[in-house]
C-alpha cells in the first residue's frame, strides 16, 4: 500500500508540473486555434477601482489618456471606493468628458466598486485596470484587436514585472511569472485561458455579470463566466502593462494566500466549472487550477507513505524530501532575516527622529 501511494503521488506531482505543460505544448501544435485579430476602433471604457491611491492615480490617468487610441472613443471611469487619503481631490482636476468619476461613500471592495463602474461606462469594450501598473502606449489597440474575432469574449494583456534596473525580473518571482504566462498563452491558443491578468484585461460589455461584492478574484470570475457562456478568453502577449516586482516576501506571501482563497471561493460559487458537460475547458481547469490546490495534500501523502518504505531507492527519495524541506525552511528564514536587516535601520531612524521632536 505504501508503495502504491508513493508512486501515485509522484505521478500526480509530475503530471501537474511537467506532464500538463508538455500536453499543452503538443495540443497547441496539433489543434491550436489562432485568434483572428483585426484593426478596428470600437468605443472603449477603462475601469479603475481605487481606494487610497493618491501617489499613483495621477500617473495612471495621464498614462490612459496618452494611449495610442482616439480620445473621442475612449472613456476612463474611476470608482472612488471611499478614499481617506485625498485621492478624490486629485481626481477632481481631471474630471472631464474623457474621465468619469463615481464616488462611493462606503467601502465596497474591488468587485463591488466595479459593479458601480459598469453602469457609468459608455464603451462597447470594457477594459479593467489597476492604479499602480502602467500600459504600454499601444497596449489598448493590441488588446481591442482581439475582439475583431467574434468568438472572443475576453482578452488579457501581459503584465511585465520589472526589477530595480528597469529590466524584466529574472529572480524567482520573475521566473515563476514567465512560466505562468507561458501556460496561459498555450491554453488560450487551444481555447481559453483560465484567469486574466487583473492589471490589463478586457471584455465585451454585454458579457459583464455583476459580481458578489466580496469576490476575491474578479480576474478569474469574469473570464470564466464568459467561457461558460460559450466564448473564448484569450491571452495577448503584445498588450503590455508594467509593474515592479515585489521586494517583500511578506507582501508576496499575502498575494499567494489571497489567490489561494480566491480559487477556493471560485469553486464554491461556480461548481459548474468542475463539470465536463458545462465547462469547455474542463481538462485545463482541473489540471491548472484544481490539481494545484491538491499538490500540498499529495506532498503530505508522499512523505507519510515514504516513512513506511525506507529501503533502497525509497530511502534516497525520503532523504531528498527531507533535504528539500530543510532548504525551503532555511531559505524562508534567511529571507525574513534579510528583510529585518533592511527594515531595522529605517525603524531606528524614524524612532530617533520622533525622540528629537519630542525633546524639542
Amino acid at each position: 500500500m505504501a508503495h502504491f501511494l508513493i508512486w501515485s503521488s509522484l505521478a500526480f506531482l509530475l503530471y501537474v508540473h511537467f506532464g500538463y505543460p508538455l500536453l499543452l505544448d503538443v495540443w497547441r501544435r496539433l489543434a491550436g486555434r489562432p485568434v483572428k485579430k483585426g484593426f478596428w476602433e470600437p468605443t472603449v471604457s477603462i475601469l479603475i477601482a481605487v481606494h487610497n491611491e493618491r501617489d499613483t492615480i495621477e500617473a495612471k490617468l495621464l498614462n490612459c489618456l496618452g494611449l495610442d487610441y482616439p480620445l473621442e472613443k475612449l472613456q476612463v471611469v474611476v470608482v472612488l471606493d471611499a478614499p481617506t487619503d485625498g485621492t478624490d481631490a486629485i481626481l477632481g482636476r481631471y474630471e472631464t468628458g474623457a474621465v468619469s468619476v463615481v464616488t462611493l461613500s462606503e467601502r465596497k471592495g474591488k468587485a463591488g466598486a466595479l459593479n458601480h463602474a459598469v453602469p457609468a461606462a459608455r464603451g462597447e469594450i470594457l477594459v479593467f485596470a489597476d492604479a499602480r501598473q502602467l500600459f504600454e502606449r499601444g497596449a489598448l489597440r493590441e488588446l481591442v484587436a482581439n475582439f475583431h474575432d467574434p468568438d472572443v469574449g475576453c482578452a488579457s494583456g501581459e503584465l511585465v514585472l520589472l526589477d530595480e534596473n528597469g529590466r524584466e525580473a529574472s529572480d524567482g518571482m520573475g521566473i515563476y511569472w514567465r512560466y505562468e504566462k507561458w501556460m496561459r498563452a498555450q491554453e488560450a491558443r487551444i481555447h481559453s485561458m483560465l484567469g486574466a491578468t487583473g492589471a490589463i484585461y478586457a471584455i465585451r460589455r454585454e458579457f459583464y455579470k455583476p459580481m458578489r461584492p466580496d469576490t476575491i478574484l474578479d480576474d478569474m470570475a469574469v473570464p470564466m463566466n464568459i467561457v461558460l457562456c460559450g466564448k473564448r478568453a484569450v491571452f495577448d502577449g503584445a498588450a503590455h502593462a508594467y509593474d515592479r516586482v515585489s521586494a517583500s516576501p511578506e507582501i508576496e506571501y499575502g498575494r499567494k494566500v489571497r489567490t489561494l482563497m480566491g480559487n477556493y471561493q471560485l469553486l464554491a460559487r461556480m461548481p459548474e466549472l468542475l463539470s465536463p458537460i458545462h465547462n469547455p475547458v474542463w481538462l485545463q481547469f482541473f489540471s491548472h487550477k484544481v490539481a494545484r490546490l491538491l499538490v500540498p495534500y499529495a506532498l503530505v501523502v508522499l512523505f507519510v507513505a515514504n516513512l513506511f518504505a525506507l529501503n533502497g531507492p525509497y530511502l534516497v527519495l525520503f532523504a531528498a524530501q527531507c533535504s528539500w524541506y530543510l532548504l525551503a525552511g532555511v531559505g524562508g528564514f534567511l529571507s525574513r532575516h534579510s528583510l529585518a536587516r533592511e527594515v531595522a535601520p529605517v525603524l531606528i531612524a524614524t524612532t530617533s527622529s520622533k525622540r528629537k521632536r519630542i525633546a524639542t
